[in-house]
């Protein structure tokens, strides 16, 4: 195979992921910002005032409320800090605001399947737990004052204004809320920069997803991955796969394919786990959280992190093991062979038209003049 045959290959391959995710994506980015629309995060910081199981609750359920951007999310979670919500609180609006939101959970059902979505969710708030339980061993109210200080200096990282961002509309009831106008162009402005907001996290995913179904080999992965050693693989792979996610450099909805890929590839269940959770520690990631908290509280963070998503994927894999959810067959729906018409596209039309409102709503409402907000 010559060069431009094997990169062609792998961009037919990258196209046909994007072609399978499109309509829901579209249905995805649109829920979430039906969400946010009628959400304030005004509220966030009273809210979440220490790191009791209810303050991590509430965070958990306002990060899925929110969008799945993880610079955003970065980026709130320090804000809400900096205004008096608890650290670890806000490190849990962090993880749950990339890990339970609603784009990340239809595509993975497309692309993977219900139990991977279903494993996504028992594992999250799981995760949350086992991180507060480490910050509460190892977090020192000396380091935290020296997070506070450093994050008060309000070093920019990455879509700090997207983060900081609230149109909700919060008079009337829910269902009035979305069926107004406000709530209309809110969500649409919600849906339009939420999507420019990953959408280099989405395309680079697909590219990298794209290159390695198109050229590695599956002996390579199930040599990596220790497919022929059951029990060795069950735990090699939560620990490697947060690893991969880190030097991948994709985060956000843009590492469900490259997930799919692995999981065909050999990865073991709670691999697949662990790696969809390591979106908050690609290495731009942990840069961000070096500007904002210094050295010493990211180092913390990474550790904690790390070990929170290990554990949590080797407990969602012994669960799931245990009550047969684990899916026996390896047929991630990564591509079609050929573009045809068929439900996929189908859907991919009529969730495009319903794409096509929300921007015409958008560039009607004053959207553009936001944009410049997004950094």
């Amino acid at each position: 195979m010559d060069i431009v045959t094997a990169l062609g290959h792998a961009l037919w391959m990258a196209f046909a992921m994007f072609w399978e995710i499109l309509w829901p994506l579209i249905l995805g980015f649109g829920l979430s910002a039906v969400v946010q629309a009628v959400v304030s995060k005004s509220e966030m910081t009273r809210l979440l005032p220490s790191d009791s199981p209810k303050s991590l609750a509430i965070a958990c359920g306002l990060g899925a409320a929110s969008s799945s951007c993880s610079y955003a999310a970065v980026a709130l979670a320090r804000s809400i800090f900096r205004k008096g919500a608890n650290f670890t609180a806000a490190m849990a609006f962090e993880l749950a605001s990339t890990n339970l939101v609603a784009e990340l959970t239809v595509i993975i059902i497309v692309l993977m399947g219900w139990q991977f979505a279903a494993a996504e969710f028992v594992g999250g708030p799981l995760m949350v737990v086992l991180m507060a339980l480490l910050f509460r061993l190892f977090l020192s109210h000396k380091l935290v004052a020296e997070a506070r200080t450093q994050a008060d200096k309000g070093l920019k990282g990455k879509m700090e204004g997207h983060a900081e961002m609230d149109m909700s509309v919060t008079e009337g009831s829910f269902w009035q809320r979305i069926t107004s106008k406000d709530g209309f162009t809110a969500t649409s402005h919600y849906f339009v920069m939420d999507l420019l907001a990953v959408w280099k996290d989405i395309v680079g995913g697909l590219l990298i997803a794209g290159a390695l179904a198109a050229w590695v080999p599956n002996d390579f992965w199930k040599e990596f991955f220790l497919v022929s050693h059951p029990v060795a693989g069950k735990f090699w792979g939560p620990v490697v796969g947060p690893a991969v996610a880190v030097v991948s450099f994709v985060c956000s909805v843009g590492n469900i394919p490259l997930a799919a890929v692995l999981w065909n590839g050999g990865i073991s269940f709670g691999g697949v786990i662990a790696f969809i959770y390591a979106d908050l520690l690609v290495l731009p990631i942990i840069d961000i959280y070096r500007k904002y908290y210094g050295w010493k509280v990211t180092g913390l963070i990474v550790g904690v992190f790390y070990v929170a998503m290990v554990l949590a994927a080797l407990l969602v894999e012994f669960l799931f093991q245990a009550l047969g959810l684990i899916p026996s067959q390896r047929s991630a729906q990564i591509v079609e062979m050929s573009i045809s018409f068929n439900y996929t596209t189908v859907l991919n039309i009529i969730f495009l038209a319903i794409a096509s409102l929300l921007l015409v709503r958008f560039f009607k409402t004053g959207g553009p003049k936001m944009l410049a907000h997004m950094e």
